[in-house]
């Protein structure tokens, strides 16, 4: 970006900035017009980007250094003619346009490649290392990422209409899993008692029953996922699956595992986690019958 700023085509120098501040696909930024960008006040400036590749309607927060390359290519560009916009079929006043033309991709990707040999990036042979802006995207979307920024918020930025389409911008480097693996193991190590060596790791049961977690019970051991998480998708699947034909031998387990689950039920209840008093209820409901299949008449 050092020798992007340094490039002397002023349209590619501010362009390949704006990629890199923003985010912004190529398109979105030659789709741009000079009405783009928004004050709101004491939330400061935002880029509003033009409808594009999925037809998504976005705002991007600005920081100084990249409206004052967006100032700068306003104040470098001067007057120009409105042109017919290509899909909205009405006449635009687009930023990128110079001589009565609008810029074309290809002038910012070859003013990169041209920083980035001037730069002395190079790749395998020590060839000149390709850089395509699109890169620049998912810099921006990985240094937010890397920062802590929420999947929802990042979604929102890139506009994006997947988590999917964002987990593949945004690969997490090495401090941010060691601190989310760091988290895990801290409420992990709060969820469990220590035995001596040798011996397994087994959960506290009035511990793991009174814990701030989504807590599943299943008939061969403990579940503690935390709220943030939300409702593990394969929580208690074989009590809930037509398939699951318990026998007699297995009924101490079943009946065990319901009474967890009933006390799970009435603690989702007192915590007004009604999505999980409503799985609890289910389970129940589904263990009960297994049962009742045993034992048609189980002794009081």
């Amino acid at each position: 970006m050092t020798a992007v700023a340094q490039h002397p085509d002023p349209f590619a120098r501010a362009g390949l900035a704006i990629i890199r501040g923003t985010g912004l696909r190529i398109g979105e930024l030659l789709d741009l017009e000079l009405d783009c960008v928004v004050d709101y006040g004491t939330t400061g400036s935002w880029l509003r980007v033009p409808l594009g590749k999925l037809s998504t309607e976005r705002a991007v927060p600005l920081d100084e250094v990249t409206l004052a390359a967006i100032d700068a290519l306003a104040r470098h560009r001067g007057p120009q003619r409105s042109l017919p916009h290509p899909r909205l079929h009405r006449d635009a006043d687009f930023m990128f346009t110079e001589g009565g033309r609008r810029i074309h991709g290809e002038r910012l990707r070859r003013a990169l490649r041209q920083a980035a040999k001037t730069a002395g990036l190079t790749g395998t042979g020590q060839r000149p290392l390709t850089v395509v802006p699109h890169q620049l995207r998912h810099t921006y979307a990985t240094t937010l990422a890397n920062a802590g920024m929420s999947l929802p918020a990042l979604m929102a930025l890139l506009g994006h209409q997947t988590p999917e389409m964002t987990l593949r911008y945004a690969t997490l480097a090495s401090p941010t899993l060691r601190s989310a693996y760091d988290t895990a193991m801290g409420r992990m190590r709060r969820q469990f008692t220590l035995t001596p060596a040798g011996r397994p790791v087994v959960p506290d049961k009035v511990t793991w029953l009174r814990a701030e977690m989504l807590k599943t019970r299943v008939a061969h051991g403990y579940c503690s996922r935390d709220p943030a998480a939300e409702a593990c998708p394969y929580a208690n699947i074989c009590e809930n699956c037509d398939n699951y034909v318990p026998s007699a031998e297995f009924a101490p387990a079943l009946q065990a595992q319901l009474a967890d689950v009933e006390a799970l039920q009435n603690d989702a209840a007192e915590r007004g986690w009604e999505s999980e008093t409503a799985r609890h209820a289910r389970v129940a409901a589904n263990l009960t019958a297994h049962l009742r299949n045993i034992d048609p008449q189980p002794t009081p």
